[in-house]
């Protein structure tokens, strides 16, 4: 098996090509503050699957026991750090900087967080097959 085909090192190289994509809209969304009528843009995460594919659509929640919560729905369980602006200004442009500002960061802090990950597995199958460095 070649080392790109392991999940997590493809789960990890496919985390920091959304995040760098998610950057690249993020920083259009910011340069297209006063553009009239501009909608900012983002991107869905990847989910991934326990064998480590990339699912198609959302996280989903499971009770595996009796003495676990059952998941909620409606509006009660949205992040509020995750809920939608509709902060408009006089041109019509929708786009928040600040918002954008906060995403971008925790968008490279999670990059950087990806990119230690994918480097400390690729060490640690250095050190399994006997070479260091």
């Amino acid at each position: 098996m070649a080392v790109g085909e392991m999940p997590l090192i493809g789960m990890l190289k496919t985390r920091m090509q959304w995040h760098q994509a998610r950057q690249k809209l993020l920083a259009e969304n910011v340069s297209n503050a006063d553009t009239p009528g501009f909608k900012p843009r983002d991107l869905r995460a990847p989910a991934f699957t326990p064998a480590g594919a990339v699912a198609a659509g959302g996280v989903r929640i499971e009770r595996t026991a009796e003495g676990h919560m059952a998941p909620q729905g409606g509006r009660g369980s949205e992040d509020p750090r995750n809920a939608r602006r509709f902060e408009t200004t006089p041109s019509g442009n929708a786009v928040n900087l600040e918002d954008e500002m906060l995403k971008v960061s925790q968008n490279q802090a999670d990059y950087a967080l990806a990119a230690s990950l994918y480097q400390k597995s690729l060490q640690m199958l250095r050190t399994a097959v006997g070479r260091r460095g």
